[in-house]
């Protein structure tokens, strides 16, 4: 399952960042790694971005990153 398939109201934890190269550093820079715990808030009406909360901050992530966060139901 990915961060696109988490519903809103949802939580997941991050199993796998499938990214390689700069985005995977700047997805790990933004405090998504391996066990970090993400809450989708909100979805943009067109379906793009989405409002994640991960560390405890919001984090606006595009679809096409989404879909590179392997995660798991937390």
């Amino acid at each position: 399952m990915t961060l696109n398939d988490v519903e809103i109201g949802n939580s997941c934890t991050v199993v796998k960042l499938n990214d390689v190269g700069e985005i995977r550093r700047r997805i790990m820079d933004m405090g998504i790694t391996k066990g970090a715990t993400i809450s989708v808030r909100k979805i943009a009406p067109l379906g793009d971005p989405i409002d994640v909360t991960v560390r405890g901050y919001h984090l606006s992530l595009r679809r096409s990153d989404a879909e590179n966060i392997e995660v798991v139901p937390a």
